[in-house]
């Protein structure tokens, strides 16, 4: 008996933290179109962990300005705020294999640390493909005893990768495929390693972007995954959480992010014009489709 076809599954996951802009509407109208072309499915996920910034005034915008560029999408909507005992599970698993440990510091403990090591060795500090110092580990030294210690006191905590005891677990090497716009398929080398020992769970919030991110890929079916070049390194972590976890590697795509006129990539932090704005001023979904490379009104799904 011949095995049922599996449908290409795509999403896109945008956070209600303010309002969709140009750069989004290119990763949305990518997606769809990726989706349509492939006879695929497209998901629209929701990624609202940081429950102090996402509004829902924010998310029935988006809703909005998705439906006005003429994207449709299957229900239900995934809400990452609506899983955190997923996510928990997840992150029992990553302490069960031994490889994360409770951090203690503050930022301006971790800035002094840095401080004080560059002056020590006369050199800059490490940095992560992000480009912020990468931690200088002074918490993964702390005995069981002394960090159980601490948060039996009520310390606040983040829990962190231990790149060493992942590394001895999964010493790689690491890869995943990458495709393009034309169907073709390469694997890509992965360092996990550059990323130092990043949050995965954080003080304030029981889970953190990397760990929500591969395991809603994985509960979602997601097979193909694009999204912008900025996230392009953080599939490195990403690969690697996914080995430790168990899950499924989908492929990956990074496009090229839209810039403003001074050469920056839109960003909600600087205001970028909304999408609504644009509406507002009575330019049309067709013109912002064809703006952005599209046709002006969807084609039919292959």
């Amino acid at each position: 008996m011949q095995a049922p076809v599996t449908k290409p599954v795509f999403r896109f996951a945008p956070s209600p933290n303010g309002r969709l802009h140009l750069g989004h509407a290119y990763s949305a109208l990518l997606n769809d179109d990726f989706a349509r072309r492939l006879g695929g499915r497209l998901l629209l996920r929701i990624e609202d962990i940081d429950i102090t910034r996402c509004r829902p005034a924010f998310e029935a915008a988006i809703d909005d300005d998705l439906a006005w560029l003429g994207l449709s999408w299957e229900e239900p909507v995934r809400r990452q705020s609506e899983h955190f005992a997923e996510y928990g599970a997840a992150f029992a698993r990553l302490k069960g294999r031994g490889v994360v440990y409770p951090c203690f510091c503050s930022r301006k403990e971790i800035a002094d640390a840095i401080s004080h090591g560059e002056a020590g060795s006369g050199r800059s500090w490490p940095r992560d493909p992000d480009g912020a110092p990468l931690y200088p580990g002074t918490c993964r030294a702390l005995s069981a005893g002394e960090a159980e210690g601490r948060m039996a006191e009520g310390r606040p905590h983040a829990w962190r990768i231990d790149m060493e005891a992942a590394r001895r677990l999964l010493p790689g090497p690491h890869s995943y495929r990458r495709f393009d716009r034309e169907g073709r398929e390469e694997t890509v080398p992965a360092d996990p390693w550059r990323w130092g020992d990043a949050v995965i769970r954080r003080k304030d919030v029981p889970t953190s972007y990397h760990l929500s991110v591969v395991l809603d890929d994985a509960l979602q079916g997601v097979t193909h995954v694009v999204r912008g070049q900025d996230l392009e390194a953080a599939t490195d972590l990403h690969v690697l959480l996914q080995a430790l976890l168990g899950l499924p590697t989908p492929l990956y795509h990074h496009h090229g992010l839209i810039l403003d006129p001074e050469g920056d990539k839109l960003a909600k932090s600087r205001q970028s014009e909304a999408l609504g704005d644009l509406r507002e001023r009575g330019v049309t979904a067709a013109e912002i489709r064809q703006r952005l490379g599209f046709p002006a009104q969807p084609t039919p799904s292959t």
